[in-house]
């Protein structure tokens, strides 16, 4: 393709009979030329071969053309972007801000000060900010948003904190995952997921009100790994160390694919002795041996909010956090 320099703007300016600003304009997406004009003149530029220089023209208007996603992993430092969970929303993530004309620069951050959020959005390499979980670092997260408007978190809604956030109602999903299990008879349950995260959290508080209801206490608490052979070796000594149990609610899907090997390598079969229930529905789920039973989180309807809240924020709009209603998916584990 041609550059769309001063030469072949004004080429494709004559094609169009239009002058060479109202070509410029329409190619940069201005607001001043009318839409029909503007995909006509879009239509010739594709036609004739002309591409707009998106580096020049985000440099003139003072933007960079790509949004940061960013993971940060205060609470677990050996997790990676392979997590399943990440790759579920890092997709959709991708595409809906492609469609919007806009890159993604990928970041995995192992938080080493109070300034790490500071150093990506004063950084001038991006418009905007999607934060995936809020880990151990909610209160850097709260102070950064309160000074900087285009940050959306994939994350809990926490009580006193204004950050705007799209996540699934985890009290919901924890309680809907206990009361499925004592639904089936179940009455000596566990939690494996670390509370420390405001998702899990959550997550277990429903757990925990599920079983108060129910009197039967509050259950175990295994504060496990989201790494697998962390969570695994965890679970592989809790076995071991507590009184049996028939129902294990874990914080996410690998936390629960980790307790399935777990417990196959313990003898224990699944479900006749144990049921185990997961926390996201991510793809590799429904392949589990036996088939996950989880809690749904609509990833790809989360991923594409994220990115509608956050272009309205860069459009100086007023946005709101957003829960979505979690829901069991039943497959042969629970």
């Amino acid at each position: 393709m041609k550059p769309t320099n001063a030469s072949s703007l004004l080429e494709l300016a004559r094609i169009a009979g239009v002058s060479v600003s109202t070509v410029s304009r329409s190619l940069s997406g201005s607001s001043m030329i009318a839409k029909a004009t503007r995909e006509r003149i879009e239509a010739l530029a594709r036609e004739h071969g002309y591409q707009i220089n998106r580096a020049a023209r985000n440099l003139r208007l003072g933007r960079t053309g790509a949004i940061g996603v960013v993971l940060p992993l205060g609470h677990e430092t050996e997790q990676h972007l392979s997590d399943p969970f990440f790759m579920s929303l890092i997709g959709p993530l991708a595409d809906a801000l492609s469609d919007r004309g806009y890159d993604l620069l990928l970041s995995r951050v192992i938080p080493t000060d109070g300034q790490w959020l500071d150093r990506i959005v004063d950084g001038g390499r991006v418009d905007g900010v999607l934060l995936i979980g809020q880990s151990d670092q909610i209160d850097v997260i709260e102070r950064v948003a309160a000074r900087y408007a285009p940050l959306v978190v994939w994350g809990a809604v926490v009580e006193g904190y204004a950050q705007l956030t799209v996540g699934s109602d985890n009290v919901a999903g924890g309680r809907i995952a206990a009361d499925h299990l004592l639904s089936q008879g179940r009455r000596h349950l566990a939690f494996f997921g670390n509370p420390d995260v405001p998702e899990f959290s959550a997550r277990h508080a429903g757990f925990r009100a599920a079983l108060a209801q129910a009197g039967l206490g509050e259950g175990l608490l295994l504060p496990a790994h989201l790494t697998t052979q962390a969570s695994y070796d965890a679970i592989r000594g809790f076995l071991g160390e507590h009184p049996p149990v028939d129902g294990i609610v874990a914080a996410s899907d690998v936390i629960a694919m980790s307790a399935l090997r777990a417990l196959g390598d313990a003898g224990v079969r699944v479900p006749d002795d144990v049921a185990v229930i997961g926390y996201d529905d991510v793809m590799v789920a429904a392949q589990t041996s036996p088939p996950l039973t989880t809690i749904r989180q609509d990833v790809t309807r989360g991923a594409a909010l994220m990115v509608d809240l956050l272009f309205e924020r860069l459009a100086g709009e007023e946005a709101a956090s957003v829960c979505m209603t979690p829901e069991l998916v039943r497959r042969a584990s629970a």
